[in-house]
């Protein structure tokens, strides 16, 4: 069950519509909602700062995250829930803003970060932070779209399966939601791993009983994607659903200390246009 939610805010024009969301999500489930705003107090160009100038810095950063949580207090009291703001100023030198979002989420059951609007690019924040954050952090995160969704959260989903690890883990992740949901749909593109036997099980057969011991009737489709396009087909999926909420696995792995996206993460966290709840 989500419990505990994590909101990280950004002053990217969309904060308003972020916690909203956010906060409708966590009182339908009956769940906490904290506000996160990370300072990023360029510890690692201190010494090389007269004093005078690393505090204007510093207090810039509180001057705008002052801004987002008078905007998280005025949202969230439209709710009726428990919510709590902080800020934190991570000084660790070999911390960036996402290695701090990661860390606090472990003490989440859900991460909740709004989509990068490449037309307001944020300067310490990489465009892929939801799906970096959710290889990071060993928890589900919840991208939103900076276009605000219209309707509720996970009414209408989507799951994409392919019989792996990630896909597997953002199943089970979001069990919360499907179990609630008017309307499940499991999208296999080509050829997804899975059990065989002498019976001739398929692994679209086993998702679907699977989820059915879990309550959930759920429709199982079979894509198959042009020249390896996996994210067009689950966008294509999406729009013909109808869908509010996607569900996938986040891939990704380490090169070189970088944090390296699959292609198909990336695409979808580009041009994702309902709420997207990734796992890795």
């Amino acid at each position: 069950m989500f419990r505990d939610l994590l909101l990280y805010l950004n002053d990217d024009g969309h904060q308003q519509a972020h916690v909203a969301s956010a906060a409708a999500l966590a009182e339908r489930l009956g769940a906490r909602l904290t506000g996160l705003a990370v300072s990023e107090p360029l510890a690692a160009h201190a010494e090389y700062l007269p004093p005078e100038a690393l505090d204007r810095y510093q207090a810039a950063w509180r001057t705008r995250n002052a801004r987002l949580a008078e905007t998280f207090t005025e949202q969230t009291s439209r709710f009726d829930l428990v919510s709590e703001w902080r800020a934190v100023e991570d000084l660790r030198m070999d911390r960036r803003t996402v290695d701090v979002i990661a860390l606090q989420a472990r003490y989440a059951d859900l991460l909740v970060i709004g989509q990068v609007d490449p037309d307001r690019p944020a300067d310490l924040v990489p465009a892929d932070l939801p799906g970096q954050a959710a290889v990071m952090a060993g928890r589900p995160v919840l991208a939103l779209p900076y276009i605000e969704p219209q309707r509720p959260i996970g009414q209408r989903v989507v799951v994409a399966w392919d019989g792996e690890r990630e896909s597997t883990r953002a199943l089970a992740d979001a069990l919360p939601l499907l179990v609630a949901a008017e309307q499940v749909q499991v999208v296999m593109v080509g050829e997804p791993a899975g059990p065989s036997d002498a019976e001739g099980s398929s692994p679209s057969a086993e998702i679907a009983a699977h989820l059915e011991r879990h309550g959930i009737s759920a429709q199982v489709v079979n894509r198959v994607s042009s020249e390896g396009s996996i994210a067009d087909a689950l966008l294509a999926s999406v729009a013909d659903a109808d869908a509010d909420l996607l569900v996938m696995g986040a891939y990704g792995g380490s090169r070189f200390r970088e944090l390296v996206l699959g292609g198909t993460t990336r695409r979808i966290l580009s041009e994702m246009t309902v709420p997207v709840l990734l796992s890795h």
